[in-house]
């Protein structure tokens, strides 16, 4: 079994510093096997906010799995969003923009969704697509297969499906072509988890889609600050949502959610969900 922390959309420039502390010191007593930060380390993409997410970010455990948002792309100066549009990120993060992390039960990729050309969308490209055949298709089938990014695939049935990532359909072929089972992003502000099928009709194939809320951020959108454990087995995966208790002063298990997989379809168990403490 391999565990994964799943973060998003920590905001620095808008971090609720109260919370830095907490989930630092969970995250070290969770020990997961990586750390998986889906977009949006920023708010308006400043140096000094990359600084400082850096800094929190190299207190946590590795290996790190990190993705930008389209927050990491600055908004009001055009001269460096159109021709300099992750500059900062790969200077102060990384610059490896589609990271990778394999071993022998797990394989996860991070995929940038974060485009200049757009205030918020996200979109893949045909090199990106190409970029998971390569990378993804030809590993054992006893390999979990996780991407990563910052826009979802997958939706809440009560969200706006424009906050989908453009050109999901393509990205999804490659997907159902190369058996991913796990599809981690964030950009809502929103806890979700959920399979595939229901949006993408595909023959004997759906995804698990895993999205996490604001970790760290005051803009929490009417949910409190969250973030996800993700464990992982060959056929099931069970994620633990940890919210922020504001009386406790502590991130603690909101809910668990459990999903099997049947041949290369992910579904929910059938007792899978239940509310924490109930």
């Amino acid at each position: 079994m391999r565990t994964l922390v799943h973060l998003s959309d920590l905001h620095f420039g808008r971090v609720d510093e109260e919370l830095l502390g907490p989930l630092h010191d969970l995250v070290h007593r969770i020990a997961p096997h990586v750390v998986v930060v889906s977009g949006d380390l920023t708010q308006r993409a400043k140096s000094e906010q990359f600084e400082q997410a850096k800094a929190w970010l190299d207190t946590l455990p590795g290996p790190q799995i990190i993705v930008p948002g389209n927050h990491d792309i600055s908004l009001y100066n055009v001269f460096r969003r159109f021709l300099l549009p992750l500059d900062r990120y790969k200077r102060y993060i990384t610059d490896d923009l589609e990271p990778v992390y394999f071993d022998d039960e797990i394989a996860v990729m991070g995929v940038n969704t974060a485009r200049s050309l757009t205030i918020k969308d996200g979109s893949v490209n045909k090199e990106q697509v190409a970029a998971i055949r390569s990378r993804l298709c030809d590993l054992d089938r006893h390999i979990t297969r996780i991407v990563v990014t910052h826009h979802p695939f997958d939706l809440p049935a009560h969200a706006d499906k424009d906050a989908l990532v453009d050109r999901a359909p393509m990205a999804m072929k490659a997907f159902s072509e190369c058996g991913v089972d796990l599809l981690l992003s964030g950009h809502m502000h929103a806890s979700h988890s959920g399979s595939t099928a229901e949006r993408y009709d595909m023959s004997e194939y759906a995804a698990l889609v895993v999205q996490a809320g604001t970790a760290t951020s005051t803009r929490g959108r009417g949910e409190v600050n969250s973030f996800n454990v993700v464990r992982v087995e060959h056929d099931k995966v069970e994620v633990d949502r940890y919210g922020w208790d504001m009386l406790g002063k502590v991130f603690s298990v909101m809910s668990t959610e459990k999903f099997m997989r049947s041949g290369n379809v992910w579904a929910a168990h059938t007792d899978g969900l239940y509310a924490a403490g109930l």
